[in-house]
């Protein structure tokens, strides 16, 4: 009596589904990680050159800056502005000015003598500031600020948080391995 040899048996490919499941969770793992490596870089960028945001809570710069405006700063020495940049002077007990600049005044020392006024404002502001370092905007964008307030919410971040953990959870989670699928197939081809 002839005996019967079985087929060989070959591994079955994955099923579509999960292969593009697992496409779908490397694309989006590889795009959160350079968000991730850009936002440290931004930082670190924003610290060595001196840059830093600020929010426009007075229409006082309307209409070039509305009320609500985030802005980028850039801290320079004051001997670098000119007539008609919008700048950020600090103000001993105050909260700092952001103001165009009107008329320039040299002083020694690296000091200068600065008259600013709101775009919105009738008259310069009162009194000149003697400074010798200035944060000049270099970009601004309307609305930006409320944004940043409610990131800044304790309720949002604390969940930014959680997200976050749970994603560096997924990530990190052990996975079956294709090779694991292929072992654990009987012969009869199917999975136990």
């Amino acid at each position: 009596m002839p005996t019967l040899t079985p087929e060989p048996q070959t591994a079955h490919p994955r099923p579509r589904r999960r292969r593009l499941w697992s496409t779908v969770e490397n694309i989006v793992l590889d795009v959160l990680a350079v968000a991730g490596v850009v936002c440290i870089a931004l930082t670190i960028c924003a610290f060595v050159f001196h840059y830093s945001l600020i929010m426009f809570k007075t229409g006082s710069m309307a209409p070039t800056i509305p009320q609500g405006s985030l802005a980028l700063v850039h801290k320079v020495p004051a001997t670098d502005i000119e007539v008609g940049d919008i700048v950020t002077v600090d103000r001993p007990g105050e909260r700092p000015v952001t103001h165009r600049v009107i008329e320039i005044h040299p002083q020694t020392g690296g000091e200068v003598l600065i008259a600013m006024r709101g775009d919105a404002n009738p008259n310069p502001d009162p009194g000149m500031y003697r400074v010798t370092e200035v944060r000049e905007v270099v970009w601004h964008a309307p609305g930006l600020a409320a944004k940043v307030v409610w990131l800044s919410d304790p309720r949002v971040l604390g969940g930014i948080t959680i997200a976050a953990s749970g994603l560096v959870l997924w990530a990190f989670w052990p996975r079956r391995d294709e090779r694991d699928d292929d072992e654990r197939a009987p012969e009869g081809g199917a999975p136990r």
